[in-house]
């Protein structure tokens, strides 16, 4: 298993190197310029207070810095050389200038994990049961309602959902329950711990029930196909056929064999919601990696961007090798030792 797994690593290590290559390559040639954006307007002219000289000046001097003066592979080459020999991702410069980027990614991580953990276990704890249920009682009427709402809930983009929300539920719509944005009260003055707490808890409902409406709806279905093709399976029925309790046939025979497709869905679910957060996170005003993602991108701070694109592919890497090893433990059948 150890030999599998070095394996794994090595080839995912190889995998997020031809990612950063690319996300490089891509960054580069896109129009645009991101020491001139924040120097000069889009039409030449050197922005208001800033002398047209000493901005192009330090518009040079930032190039330089980022050698944007140099070939794609050599100014590739330099961050790799500073990442791998000094564990440096390089410093802001349009976002937050002069900070070290990985204090700015883990000044936002924290609030992006709490988000995206809350969405996975809402969606896996709604899914499954769903799904089960749909799967015992298949292609009665209320199989039927449950599928068309998912459908409908599913096809929902998220920034339209979001907007809807806040419209509609949030202080300023047309039922103020919900605060319209940010994660943390304004003011606390005169507030008891328990009315921080719960304002605290109303604050993360909306941009939690974003981030998992559309994977909870997707996930339940692959539940039920899932649960469905291993109810008619010859074991299944062999065991009802013993005399086995119904609950026991569903949830420790049929359940377990079904998880492996939910557990292969996981891989994707992790990077799924990240890239989600990105829209929900900037429309709720919430300080996270979403939307610092969205702020790296508008201002095309290339240090920043890099070492977000290097986050992304890292994550969705370790959810496909995190599913490999679930695989295990949800089905004891799964070895490695086979596998070089």
């Amino acid at each position: 298993m150890l030999q599998y797994l070095a394996k794994r690593i090595l080839l995912a290590m190889m995998t997020l190197f031809v990612i950063m290559v690319i996300s490089y390559v891509l960054m580069r040639l896109a129009p645009g310029d991101p020491t001139r954006s924040q120097i000069l307007s889009d039409s030449g002219v050197a922005s208001s207070g800033i002398d047209a000289k000493k901005g192009i000046a330090r518009n040079e001097a930032v190039r330089k810095k980022l050698h944007l003066d140099e070939p794609i592979y050599i100014g590739f080459g330099y961050w790799l050389e500073r990442f791998v020999l000094h564990g440096d991702l390089g410093e802001s410069v349009s976002v937050d200038k002069g900070r070290p980027v990985t204090d700015l990614i883990m000044e936002r991580l924290p609030v992006t994990l709490r988000l995206n953990i809350m969405a996975v276990l809402i969606t896996y704890l709604l899914a499954i049961p769903l799904g089960i249920y749909s799967s015992v009682f298949p292609d009665t009427k209320s199989d039927r309602l449950i599928s068309i709402f998912l459908f409908f809930l599913y096809s929902l983009p998220v920034f339209w959902e979001a907007l809807m929300l806040q419209a509609g539920v949030c202080v300023g719509g047309l039922w103020p329950i919900f605060p319209l944005k940010g994660i943390t009260p304004v003011d606390v003055t005169g507030l008891t711990t328990s009315q921080i707490l719960f304002d605290a808890v109303m604050r993360y409902v909306l941009p939690v029930a974003c981030l998992s409406y559309a994977g909870f709806a997707g996930l339940s279905r692959y539940a039920r196909s899932g649960m469905i093709e291993v109810i008619n399976q010859d074991y299944i029925r062999t065991a009802r056929a013993k005399g086995v309790p119904e609950l026991l046939v569903i949830f420790k025979h049929a359940l377990r064999n079904a998880m492996i497709i939910l557990v292969t869905l996981f891989a994707g679910l992790l990077p799924g919601l990240v890239a989600g957060s990105i829209i929900v996170e900037h429309v709720f005003s919430i300080p996270g990696m979403g939307d610092l993602s969205m702020l790296a991108l508008s201002s095309r701070d290339y240090p920043l961007l890099m070492a977000l694109f290097g986050f992304g592919g890292a994550l969705t890497l370790g959810g496909i090798m995190l599913s490999d090893l679930l695989y295990v433990a949800v089905d004891p059948r799964i070895t490695f030792a086979g596998k070089k």
